[in-house]
């Protein structure tokens, strides 16, 4: 019998099976795409392991002791009815990475902005002199950051999908930042979703609750111990307070204490979506023990990340922001709100919706948008949901999209890139595609310095 069948020839595959060779474990590793990415690489690496490309083969999962399903790959894959109905135990790179852990962990998901706090809290441990590793869904896979000696600690970004099949994380802290409605071909309803999510919470010593978010607020349990964010001045324990100058500030609030942490306007990063989200680093950060001082210079050093509402260009007037990692209706909501320029935005949206509800979006369109240049596969569907609220423009590429929203703003407008859908229609991935609107918008900038 096969010890381990892995299913998935990708980042998370490849580091799943380097992992279990190392460990000794038998392995045999398969994937339904005929040329998966890391096939060639397998084959050089490791000849001896015996492998399908394809199809995934049910009686080589039924005869495993245990799969290791990469995130991608839904527990309702028909290839693994045999194997559940045995009870054969499907687990994730994440829970291989929880039994064999060797410091702490702080675990990040949510909707939208996991990828700027997980980097964040790996900025605040870095600043106060930790060794730290940082990964997950975001960068390098979390078994290929195990290391020894032990870092200080693991910081790992999670999505649903990872969840859904880990079981025995442990994490010293963990937060679900926010829900929105994503992934909606993969889960039957919004309740199966957050399900998921509410699994990181599990085992965790200290929960970090987002109290602006009644679905997140609602996962909190009476025997957890627990940190709250919010938004709203005096409210949980990291929060927003002005002060001596009446400026906006960061702050902490603790046995009815208020202290003031740092101005608004020492922050790079500006919006309220990037506020909550530097609130809930502190909490996190509070929770393992990181200094206070250490955590503030890291904020006041942050740039963001690239394809994250990063600032790309002001030119004639106009400033431009690269949100390509706004694939979901939340998200993209989020960036228009967190700009704080109402009716003064042109959004560049569309792309592959993910059977999402892009109705949401129209309250938000009449507030802040001033007009909307869509793209992609699913554009028609944001136009229906946008129907009679703002002026629509339909695009054929990037190009023609930057183009347009050039000639629809004015100076003191901003152009967004924020696709509210995923890429895969026209581009490779979000950071393809938002590399593509760079370049369209640096083309555009030099035609007018000439």
């Amino acid at each position: 019998m096969v010890d381990t069948v892995i299913m998935g020839m990708g980042k998370t595959g490849i580091a799943c099976l380097r992992f279990l060779i190392k460990q000794g474990v038998t392995v045999r590793i398969m994937d339904n795409r005929p040329e998966p990415p890391y096939l060639s690489t397998i084959l050089q690496e490791f000849p001896q392991v015996t492998h399908c490309v394809g199809y995934f083969d049910p009686a080589w999962l039924a005869a495993a002791q245990q799969i290791v399903i990469s995130p991608g790959l839904s527990l309702q894959e028909p290839a693994l009815a045999e194997a559940q109905a045995k009870n054969i135990p499907i687990i994730s790179e994440i829970e291989l990475f929880a039994r064999h852990v060797n410091a702490p962990v702080v675990a990040i998901t949510g909707s939208n902005g996991k990828s700027t706090v997980t980097t964040l809290v790996g900025e605040m441990a870095k600043q106060a002199g930790w060794r730290v590793a940082v990964g997950g869904n975001l960068g390098t896979p979390a078994l290929d950051l195990l290391q020894h000696p032990a870092p200080d600690l693991y910081v790992l970004e999670l999505s649903s999908f990872q969840l859904e099949t880990t079981n025995s994380l442990q994490p010293k802290a963990a937060v679900v930042l926010n829900i929105s409605e994503d992934h909606m071909d993969r889960y039957a309803n919004l309740d199966e979703y957050i399900a998921a999510k509410r699994r990181i919470y599990e085992y965790a010593d200290t929960v970090v609750i987002n109290l602006d978010d009644a679905n997140v607020v609602a996962m909190l349990q009476p025997h957890h111990k627990h940190l709250s964010f919010s938004l709203h001045p005096h409210r949980g324990n990291f929060t927003m307070t002005t002060g001596k100058k009446g400026e906006s500030c960061l702050a902490y609030l603790q046995d009815h204490s208020i202290q003031p942490l740092l101005a608004i306007d020492e922050i790079r990063l500006q919006g309220a979506v990037m506020r909550s989200n530097i609130l809930a680093a502190l909490a996190l950060g509070e929770a393992v023990g990181l200094p206070m001082s250490a955590m503030l210079d890291a904020i006041r050093e942050f740039r963001g990340l690239p394809h994250r509402c990063e600032w790309v260009a002001t030119s004639m007037g106009i400033d431009w922001f690269n949100d390509s990692k706004g694939t979901n209706v939340g998200a993209s909501i989020a960036a228009i709100q967190g700009l704080e320029r109402a009716g003064r935005i042109i959004l560049i949206a569309g792309g592959e919706g993910k059977g999402a509800d892009f109705t949401p979006l129209a309250p938000v369109a009449i507030q802040h948008l001033k007009a909307c240049v869509l793209i992609g596969r699913d554009a028609h569907l944001i136009a229906k949901a946008l129907d009679r609220t703002i002026p629509i423009f339909f695009a054929t590429s990037m190009e023609d999209a930057v183009q347009q929203a050039e000639k629809l703003a004015i100076l003191g407008d901003a152009v967004l890139l924020s696709p509210a859908c995923a890429s895969f229609d026209m581009f490779n991935s979000y950071a393809h595609r938002g590399e593509i609107f760079v370049a369209a918008v640096q083309k555009l900038n030099s035609t007018e310095a000439n």
